[in-house]
């Protein structure tokens, strides 16, 4: 009998498991996840020429950008290049929205800068590999939704932080200061303080150009779009392309000054590493200075805090991705796995860790691209770039990038958001600080971990003391305490209710206490036995009536205590139920 009920199991299993499968081995299923199958056959060659110009528009900012952001993570320039050309790549086959352009950001850069200082480049380079593993397998888990826990006070906040530690740390090269840029802000600061006397005059001169020039040329581009005449038509591409062009027009200075006056006035970027990154395993191991570090040590190094460069990471691409999308609609499950994958098909081509990039989404966006295939012309151009072009980038000045940085920075902090929590909800205004201050002054990855935890505490603390309101109403046949229950009720929320209950019957003087069950929806174990056990002790002294309470709330309170039973009514109000009270209750 028992062979034959484990046979009946066994198949009972394996149907299941060929049913499962059917569902998943599906082309609707391999279209969901592999989404060139679905728009690639669909293409039409209207398309083209849009995708070609955002393509090219996105690239003109992809390259200054990449760069800044390896020089923010204390990498290699062409690092940052080959974060842009490899995620690029694969996003054009896994991602799920046309819009979203993926590479190298301010704020992950900044976090993973910390591991290159200390260590080396490699380290950068195994943070994107086990960061993709990590986002990939959230995203086949559809655990998206853990990201939802984030407030926008607590991103709002930890931003902020961002913003400034990564403009504090471009301080040493906007005014060709001595000494370090530093690892956090406070060390910038006291960096910039220390020595502000080794200023160089060119090097302020060229970074405060830069940022002038950066905030007319976005002025120049209001109003313009891609479908006006000619002049507003080129007022809207030059616009677009101001990263590109600071860029260029400091090149072209910096040369020109080396040619004319035999020496280089201000510090350039120098060479970059020609040519296609390496392509191979990632770094399992790695030697610094005399000491060799094996995976598990690496890992060691990387810590607990290195959690919190994935999350970041996911936070913007999907965050970006809901912006973009048409109709706000997206598959944040499908972002979640072409995110990871960039970062771990990245990690075999030198690549720094990936995520969706707000700047170049939103220039894709405004370019009028139409697919996916826009990133395939942003590739291209990266990769004649980084084939060719290399050479002429030894020339980028360190002060046009840290102009650069600067502007993108004070452009990404949310000004009007301090205002709108300051006058509407100064428990959000605190929080959003006390994020901001700690990823300030201790790090940026305990700022997140502390808003998070200020924000579940503060949730926790509204579970356990839920709004009951207490009033007294005064009808024809006399006065009743009325005490109203919320939708929810915790076990945490238990001592809260029978202090409240005591509360109204020390002060009811013998008049009938209602507690309205109408809004109750859920109610725990916990809470229901400490409710009947409290009515049960003031029984004697006090009348106390439950009113509308559900079915099935009221077949559980009386599985506690079936004596009950005579405390549960129904009325339309309190008021129905007291005109039908006894008048000497």
């Amino acid at each position: 009998m028992t062979v034959l009920n484990q046979d009946a199991v066994n198949k009972a299993t394996l149907r299941k498991t060929r049913q499962c499968l059917q569902k998943t081995c599906t082309v609707e299923t391999l279209k969901k996840r592999i989404p060139i199958i679905d728009w690639l056959p669909k293409y039409k060659t209207e398309y083209f020429i849009q995708d070609v110009i955002a393509g090219i528009t996105v690239a003109l900012t992809a390259i200054p950008q990449g760069i800044a952001y390896a020089v923010i993570a204390g990498l290699p320039p062409e690092y940052g290049l080959y974060a842009s050309l490899t995620a690029g790549l694969v996003y054009v086959f896994f991602g799920s929205c046309h819009n979203v352009t993926v590479g190298p950001t301010a704020i992950v850069a900044t976090m993973t800068g910390k591991y290159v200082a200390d260590y080396s480049a490699d380290f950068a380079v195994l943070t994107a590999f086990l960061s993709g593993i990590f986002i990939f397998v959230m995203g086949i888990l559809n655990l998206g939704f853990l990201v939802e826990f984030i407030s926008m006070p607590v991103i709002s906040g930890f931003t902020t932080a961002a913003a400034l530690q990564i403009a504090a740390s471009q301080l040493k090269a906007y005014f060709g200061l001595n000494g370090t840029s530093g690892s956090y802000f406070l060390e910038s600061i006291q960096n910039f303080v220390t020595h502000i006397n080794s200023a160089k005059l060119w090097e302020a001169v060229l970074s405060s150009a830069t940022v002038i020039m950066l905030v007319l040329l976005k002025k120049m581009g209001h109003g313009c779009k891609r479908t006006d005449g000619f002049v507003k038509q080129m007022r809207w591409f030059l616009s677009l392309s101001r990263n590109a062009i600071v860029v260029i027009i400091g090149m072209i200075i910096a040369y020109i000054l080396k040619v004319t006056l035999h020496t280089e006035p201000v510090l350039l970027i120098g060479d970059i590493g020609s040519g296609l990154p390496k392509f191979g395993v990632p770094p399992f191991s790695t030697v610094v200075g005399n000491q060799t570090y094996n995976f598990r040590e690496m890992v060691e190094v990387l810590g607990v805090q290195s959690a919190v460069i994935p999350v970041i990471a996911i936070l913007e691409t999907i965050a970006i991705a809901k912006a973009f999308a048409v109709g706000g609609r997206i598959d944040a499950t499908q972002e979640m796995i072409a995110v990871g994958l960039c970062n771990i098909f990245g990690s075999f081509g030198q690549s720094m860790p990936i995520t969706g990039s707000f700047t170049r989404t939103a220039l894709n966006h405004v370019s009028g691209v139409k697919t996916p295939a826009g990133g395939l012309t942003n590739v291209l151009i990266l990769f004649v770039a980084l084939t060719s072009l290399t050479s002429a980038f030894y020339y980028i000045p360190k002060a046009s990038l840290a102009g650069l940085i600067i502007t993108a920075m004070f452009f990404m902090i949310d000004y009007e958001m301090f205002g709108r929590l300051w006058r509407n909800g100064m428990k959000d205004f605190v929080l959003m600080l006390v994020t901001m201050l700690i990823s300030l002054f201790v790090g940026l990855e305990y700022g997140i971990i502390a808003g998070i935890v200020l924000e579940a505490l503060s949730l926790l603390y509204y579970v356990a003391r839920p709004s009951l309101e207490v009033n007294r109403m005064q009808y024809e046949k006399g006065d009743v305490m009325v005490l109203t229950l919320c939708e929810n009720m915790s076990y945490c929320a238990a001592e809260h209710l029978r202090k409240k209950i005591m509360d109204t019957s020390a002060i009811s003087n013998n008049i009938p206490i209602i507690i309205d069950g109408t809004s109750l929806r859920r109610v725990d174990y916990t809470v229901t036995y400490n409710l009947m056990s409290i009515i049960k002790d003031l029984d004697e002294t006090h009348h106390i009536l439950l009113m509308n309470f559900s079915v099935e709330l009221k077949k559980l309170c009386l599985n506690i205590d079936l004596g009950l039973e005579s405390k549960f009514v129904y009325a339309a109000s309190p008021k129905e139920l007291t005109e039908a009270l006894p008048k000497e209750v």
